[in-house]
């Protein structure tokens, strides 16, 4: 089973030795990844308008309690699309720490490793040790499993978990679950919760009030966006389909390096930048993997989430940051944030 995951995995991701596509196609992947909005979420009905930086003070404003979303790390990879990625790190890391308020934690969504070496889990733990908040929970992403069926991530951040390493828990009000879609992959690479982790999640939810906002973190999208490169999980329909009944449901996502969202009635989808590298927009390369981007510019399409939540209106605020924010509006160059605000 370990081989025929790993034949997947080196089947679907590019060649680590690619420098990736060409500069059309990183201008195509700004476009996909960089443009700044405002989503707003009302009756079911979303509405869009321009996003600059003033918009990420004011969704912190108010907020009940802020969490920070990073995702596809990557220690140890040292290719051409970065050669560094333990510096990108520390630079999201010093832009969480350069916040005016302090997160209550961090989710990371998964590939914190480039190829789940301890030495690479060992250089990421010394990073995170720097962040300001303390709290931090994970998901694995394939490259956590890729030498021992990810014996040793659940060793260090696995304990109290259930099966592969999912499990839940609560905070201010929020119901929070992470999933884990990457250890029994599936034709072409689509990510895979499987039977028992299906009914653990159905059991978690049973018994929970129809108010109780609820987010959704997993690795490989709970949505189907490029089949073709395995962006997606073939049985997320059935995970979906235990959220239906509440009022606002949040799904946060990574493995794709680029933001993707979504909207679906009550249930709104985000994928998250990386720290490491980009890669190409779904269908704009012959497949998916690093994408090199000009040194100066690539920490325009590197980045963190910011998400903060307001009891009294039952709304979560989806803030995208690069980890450069040296360009005062998004619509000046194609890079920028984000502000995703759901509202019941």
């Amino acid at each position: 089973m370990r081989g025929k995951k790993q034949g997947l995995i080196d089947q679907k991701l590019q060649d680590l030795n690619n420098d990736g596509v060409d500069r059309r196609g990183f201008l195509k992947c700004m476009a996909w990844a960089g443009t700044g909005l405002v989503w707003t979420l009302n009756g079911g009905i979303p509405g869009s308008r321009a996003f600059a930086k003033t918009a990420e003070r004011s969704a912190a404003k108010g907020a009940d309690f802020t969490f920070v979303q990073i995702s596809d790390s990557h220690i140890g990879f040292n290719k051409p699309a970065n050669p560094d990625v333990t510096a990108t790190l520390q630079t999201a890391i010093s832009k969480i720490n350069a916040m005016p308020h302090t997160p209550d934690f961090i989710i990371h969504t998964g590939d914190l490793s480039q190829l789940s070496k301890p030495s690479e889990f060992d250089t990421l733990d010394q990073s995170l040790k720097g962040a300001s908040a303390k709290q931090i929970y994970f998901v694995p992403g394939e490259h956590d499993m890729l030498s021992d069926n990810g014996e040793q991530y659940l060793e260090r951040y696995g304990k109290g978990t259930k099966g592969t390493g999912y499990y839940s828990f609560d905070h201010k009000g929020v119901h929070f679950v992470g999933l884990v879609n990457v250890a029994n992959l599936k034709a072409g690479g689509m990510g895979s919760l499987g039977h028992e982790q299906l009914e653990w999640l159905e059991d978690d939810l049973n018994g929970r009030s129809a108010s109780t906002p609820i987010v959704l973190f997993a690795h490989i999208p709970l949505w189907t966006i490029y089949p073709d490169w395995g962006w997606g999980t073939d049985d997320s329909e059935q995970a979906l389909s235990y959220v239906k009944r509440f009022g606002s449901v949040t799904v946060l996502n990574g493995h794709i390096h680029q933001i993707m969202q979504k909207v679906e009635g009550k249930v709104s989808f985000h994928t998250a930048m990386s720290t490491a590298f980009p890669q190409p927009a779904p269908g704009t390369a012959p497949s998916a993997g690093p994408m090199k981007v000009p040194a100066d510019q690539l920490q325009r399409v590197l980045g963190i989430t910011d998400v903060n939540y307001v009891v009294s209106g039952h709304s979560l605020a989806i803030v995208d940051s690069p980890l450069d924010t040296s360009v005062s509006s998004a619509s000046e160059n194609g890079s920028g944030s984000s502000l995703l605000r759901l509202a019941r």
